[in-house]
């Protein structure tokens, strides 16, 4: 099939490259000229573990091409993805400016039947306006010679780190439609992803729309609870690993996403639920329990602070040693990483910082120009630390050589912010280490 995918951001790419990689025929359509050009050339503008090879391999097969015309891919594409940025509004809310004007300059172009698919996580009722905006061009322009399309909403639930493999196998994949003559073109479109056994859930727009909101929401909440948690095995000296072992074996909660830590961060949980709540409460309906989820994880992202200045009240001098800077590992993504908030305030009390990070540190250097040092291995951020901060768990921090890490330290502290590491293990090596919710230890470095 023959498909048009506006927005080379993290889900339109994706969503491009692996279509292509599946047989399809796609066009990438971006207004950004460098970079088309640089995803021409099999250029990825982002990191994501297996993307780079399926670019380049869809792009020399000639199944995946990128371009700024706009007009030229919608008249040779079936399908058109609209997957744009939705950013969060002044007031939390999701900005549709980008859905909206790419949906016109669709419609503008349409010179016969299209499926319009909303990739693009969007608030109830956006599939209504793009359906809006489209008829509204149409009309105009197209008087006496009436052109039909659908609209589809077809959220995305791909886990950066991991979004390749997610497309390619998903767990599900969420149809809404309002004409159920469309839904049997969807099937066929995802036919080639789901012979895991894996369902199309077909349903209506509004429900298809909401489902993704109440996902993502969902899972900070949890995340958020076994933050709250921690706080109070904190205070009664409980390990939170041990709790959560505990909860997690039951299949009606289970493990994922019941990890205790300095807060969520990335491009969709603080971005969604800040829209689900503003949805809400457009409805009238009272969101506090998600209000307070987000309380939560703004509080959690001032743990590291906290425990940075409880072990010296006194922080002139100190020198801080970062690993991680990424919202999560597997990634180069630092949006909304509990890492900035973390910077930030050290960088407010004049605290030293040097940072390692396998992929984001580039992006770093755009928020942090200045007052951080930046190296280029996990061990020579640890010269003269006083403290060493976890905040990202990539796999190369598990397993460090602890006595080279004491070695290089002026201080003997360890913050695991992802409680990745065993205190009784640091102990042996002479390090104290304070994980999120799993006691209190009050040893000086």
């Amino acid at each position: 099939m023959n498909i048009c995918v506006v927005g080379t951001g993290y889900v339109g790419l994706v969503t491009a490259t692996c279509f292509a990689e599946m047989g399809h025929l796609v066009i990438g359509v971006d207004v950004d000229v460098a970079k088309v050009d640089r995803l021409s050339k099999g250029e990825s503008p982002l990191y994501e573990p297996g993307l780079k090879e399926l670019l380049h391999r869809n792009i020399k097969a000639g199944r995946l091409s990128f371009s700024t015309d706009l007009a030229s891919a919608v008249s040779r594409s079936l399908f058109i993805f609209i997957a744009v940025g939705t950013p969060m509004g002044a007031d939390g809310s999701a900005d549709l400016k980008s859905v909206l004007s790419v949906s016109r300059s669709v419609a503008a172009a349409m010179d016969g039947y299209r499926v319009i698919v909303v990739k693009s996580t969007v608030p109830v009722g956006t599939c209504q306006l793009v359906e809006k905006e489209i008829s509204g061009v149409l009309e105009r322009l197209r008087m006496g010679s009436p052109v039909s399309f659908d609209v589809v909403s077809n959220p995305e639930f791909l886990k950066e780190g991991s979004a390749v493999n997610d497309f390619m196998r998903p767990d599900r994949v969420v149809v809404g439609v309002s004409n159920p003559q469309v839904s049997e073109l969807m099937k066929e479109l995802y036919a080639p992803f789901l012979r895991n056994g894996h369902p199309v859930i077909m349903m209506d727009v509004f429900s298809s729309e909401l489902t993704k909101y109440a996902s993502n929401a969902f899972l900070a909440m949890k995340i958020s609870f076994m933050n709250k948690v921690a706080q109070i095995c904190d205070k009664v000296g409980a390990d939170v690993m041990n709790v959560r072992s505990g909860m997690g074996s039951d299949p009606r909660i289970g493990l994922p996403f019941l990890y205790a830590g300095v807060g969520y961060g990335g491009s969709c949980f603080p971005k969604d639920v800040q829209a689900f709540v503003r949805t809400g409460t457009s409805y009238g309906v009272d969101m506090g329990l998600l209000e307070e989820v987000e309380k939560i994880n703004n509080q959690q992202k001032e743990w590291a602070l906290r425990k940075i200045l409880d072990a010296y009240p006194d922080p002139a001098g100190l020198k801080v040693a970062i690993w991680g800077g990424a919202f999560k590992p597997e990634t180069d993504d630092v949006r909304d990483a509990p890492s900035i908030a973390v910077i930030s305030g050290l960088l407010e009390r004049k605290i030293a910082i040097s940072l390692y990070d396998p992929e984001a540190m580039a992006g770093l250097r755009l928020i942090f120009p200045a007052g951080i040092q930046f190296c280029e291995n996990p061990y020579d951020v640890l010269n003269d630390a006083d403290v060493l901060l976890l905040l990202t768990e990539w796999r190369e921090f598990r397993n460090p050589d602890w006595e080279k890490v004491k070695g290089l330290m002026r201080g003997r502290l360890v913050l695991d912010g992802r409680n990745q590491y065993e205190a009784s293990d640091l102990a042996s090596h002479g390090l104290s280490c304070v994980g999120v919710g799993r006691g209190c230890i009050t040893a000086k470095p």
